[in-house]
């Protein structure tokens, strides 16, 4: 509970990298999501090459904190396990949540960068990271170690529960 409730959207990072290990458990972790009859319609890229993660903002005008980012994972929908189709986009959005809440427990911080379902940014990503037709470019989230502190957000209403029927 503690890493959901304290969970913020970092935009700004240090300069220091994120080990090897790190990232794997991250990625353990969006492994660990639920998914439509279990068939994990996920495939994940690490981008950690400089050079690639600066053409990112250059398409995407909400990527600014991709140019201090010293890794991002692009989390994708593979459509050849859609067995259930249409539900690739919930599970891979369980897997992306997976991911921002190990962050969080891990003393990272990281952001949610929407690509799906915006063609334009779909494409870009495509072509930038040569992604095969079938694979779906999801969210990316560029991710280190926080070189900003935000208190938690008290998020929770009330108002917005109902019992049994509206």
């Amino acid at each position: 509970m503690k890493a959901i409730l304290n969970r913020r959207s970092i935009r700004r990072f240090t300069t220091q990298p994120v080990p090897e290990q790190l990232l794997i458990e991250l990625l353990e972790a969006a492994m660990c999501a639920p998914s439509a009859g279990n068939e994990q319609p996920w495939q994940f890229v690490v981008i950690d090459q400089r050079g690639t993660l600066d053409e990112i903002p250059k398409f995407h005008p909400y990527a600014a904190m991709v140019y201090v980012a010293p890794v991002a994972i692009l989390v994708c929908g593979d459509l050849d396990r859609d067995l259930h189709r249409g539900y690739w986009v919930q599970d891979c959005a369980a897997a992306t949540e997976n991911i921002l809440i190990a962050v969080q427990d891990k003393g990272l911080g990281a952001v949610w960068v929407g690509i799906y379902p915006r063609e334009d940014r779909v494409q870009a990503m495509r072509a930038l990271l040569n992604i095969p037709e079938r694979i779906v470019p999801f969210a990316l989230i560029p991710l280190g170690y926080p070189a900003e502190e935000k208190p938690p957000a008290n998020r929770f209403d009330a108002g917005r529960i109902h019992y049994n029927g509206w």
